[in-house]
């Protein structure tokens, strides 16, 4: 498999960003060792590429701080983790490193892309974002029923929420609506609804999914997010695929994707050669059952990178 075109290198940068503040369920901070132990790292070099493993950024411990405003939780904590972890992200593009980002719960990806955007951001060239999720992730601080932050980062990505998150890297939104999709969709509050339709985000639910199949939706997404932009950015929660596959999650909800059409999602992203970030987030290995969701997401993650059956 050649090397990704955006991407311009074969050499990933693994970087484990094991947050757990954005939401209630503990574990998720394990994700990134979990991911590690089903062999990502080796698996990884079996495809060809090499591989920098950055280890873990250094986070707040849930017990060593007060969650402060119910309507936003830990919020000066996530926002500072995401401020470093973007410009990480940036060192890293900036290096010729593909990022590779392990969660921790779904807030991080705000600091991921943030760092995306900004890198490219000073090549004068925008981002798109492929957000894979069974959530919209499109509350605010207004709308959020419980205050999870980890409910909010793609509207954070787009410009709406808390200052500190929004504007991490002085610039906002990081990624404009019309290059942005959310894919697998089936669990959404009402204020969520009302802000994806006042910013026009395209959005594929699994009834799209069911109803048009899942290329014709992946064929979409990917020339939305390609339109006019330098690439793409990724991010896969793993609650995207049925609780069936994928049981260690925080949230999950029951007629997700199957096993084969998360693969298909990845493989279809890989073909394209155009993504510059991969992110995959809220493995929680205490609810798991014998690592199997984390080692899905390696497999899911191979897919991305190219790994083909034939």
């Amino acid at each position: 498999m050649p090397p990704n075109k955006a991407q311009k290198t074969k050499i990933i940068r693994i970087i484990g960003v094991p947050l757990d503040l954005g939401q209630e369920r503990r574990g998720v901070d394990m994700g990134p060792s979990a991911l590690r132990v089903a062999d990502l790292n080796a698996r990884i070099l079996a495809l060809g590429y090499k591989v920098e493993d950055a280890g873990n950024l250094h986070v707040p411990i849930r017990e060593t701080h007060s969650a402060g405003d119910r309507h936003a939780k830990y919020l000066p904590e996530i926002a500072s983790s995401c401020k470093k972890h973007a410009q990480w992200i940036l060192k890293t593009l900036g290096q010729g490193y593909l990022p590779l980002v392990l969660g921790g719960d779904h807030s991080i990806a705000v600091g991921t892309v943030a760092g995306v955007s900004e890198f490219y951001r000073r090549k004068r060239k925008p981002v798109g974002l492929i957000w894979v999720d069974a959530h919209a992730d499109m509350n605010t601080p207004q709308t959020s029923p419980s205050g999870n932050i980890h409910g909010m980062p793609l509207a954070c990505c787009l410009g709406y929420g808390p200052r500190e998150l929004t504007h991490l890297l002085k610039h906002s939104p990081y990624v404009n609506p019309r290059n942005a999709v959310l894919v697998g969709a089936r669990d959404l509050d009402p204020g969520e609804r009302r802000l994806v339709a006042e910013c026009g985000l395209t959005v594929y639910t699994m009834r799209n999914i069911d109803e048009r199949g899942l290329r014709t939706v992946m064929q979409e997404a990917i020339a939305i997010a390609d339109r006019d932009t330098a690439g793409f950015c990724v991010t896969l929660d793993m609650d995207f695929v049925d609780p069936i596959d994928a049981p260690g999650v925080g949230t999950p909800v029951r007629g997700g994707a199957t096993y084969r059409e998360a693969h298909l999602v990845m493989e279809m992203i890989a073909d394209a050669r155009r993504m510059l970030s991969l992110e995959v987030v809220e493995v929680n290995p205490v609810i798991d059952v014998s690592n199997k969701t984390a080692s899905l997401a390696v497999e899911l993650v191979l897919s991305a990178l190219g790994k083909k059956i034939l």
